[in-house]
């Protein structure tokens, strides 16, 4: 691995806490659907810059990517119980996250296998996967 592209990725970890110190600040004041949404952006924007410009855009797919998966750690609890309120909350969260942790084990042998057939453009794959969960988010409606 190339030393700018190591930098970049050492920039990720360092973005993630950056965003859940803004979150637990000043977006704290607004609705974690703004949160969530601006999480589920986020990735969809570095792999276009990253398949765009390349290499060189690897520190903007660290500092974009990063604090969108930041987030969502914190949206992923909150929004539910922003949407939803606090009864049920344990078994609710527990439904809502059992479909995304079974996704999550299969991603590494399914980005592994779109990465040897189409390299580079796997990626797409990613992205297109937070704008689905963009579109998703956009249909939900605001309870408070």
């Amino acid at each position: 691995m190339t030393g700018g592209r190591l930098v970049a990725r050492r920039l990720i970890g360092p973005a993630q806490v950056a965003a859940r110190v803004l979150e637990f600040g000043l977006l704290r004041r607004f609705h974690p659907l703004i949160s969530a949404r601006a999480a589920a952006v986020a990735h969809p924007m570095a792999a276009v810059a990253l398949v765009i410009f390349g290499a060189p855009a690897a520190y903007a797919f660290a500092v974009l990517h990063g604090p969108g998966n930041g987030i969502l750690t914190i949206a992923k609890g909150t929004l539910p119980l922003a949407l939803f309120g606090a009864a049920g909350y344990g078994r609710r969260l527990g439904w809502l996250n059992a479909p995304a942790r079974i996704l999550q084990a299969a991603a590494p042998l399914v980005f592994g296998a779109a990465l040897t057939a189409w390299g580079l453009h796997a990626i797409w794959l990613t992205a297109g996967i937070g704008v689905a969960s963009l579109i998703a988010l956009l249909a939900l409606r605001r309870t408070t």
